[in-house]
């Protein structure tokens, strides 16, 4: 009968941290709170739609790995699309 608390109450913290791991939507968040969580934490891994995902990171900081810089893309939030930054390799046209 002992071991059935315990069991519940590591149960209880198995589900209390899987949900503190649930990424944030940015479909349901505004654009500015989208914004301020990015520069907040520097760096967030955030729900883009029903299967997607990315990490985005503030403009200025090194939360990119050489030879990534920030980019500016668009996500979907609940106010329209916003502008945020996301790692990615530069593009170099360089003319001929």
């Amino acid at each position: 009968m002992k071991s059935l608390p315990i069991a519940l109450v590591a149960g209880t913290i198995l589900l209390t941290a899987g949900a503190a791991d649930a990424r944030p939507d940015t479909r349901a968040m505004t654009c500015a709170g989208t914004q301020a969580l990015i520069q907040s934490r520097h760096a967030a891994v955030l729900t883009t739609g029903p299967n997607t995902y990315d990490r985005f990171v503030r403009q200025y900081g090194n939360e990119c790995d050489w030879p990534e810089v920030p980019m500016s893309v668009a996500v979907p939030t609940r106010d329209g699309p916003c502008r945020v930054y996301r790692c990615e390799e530069p593009v170099f046209n360089f003319p001929n």
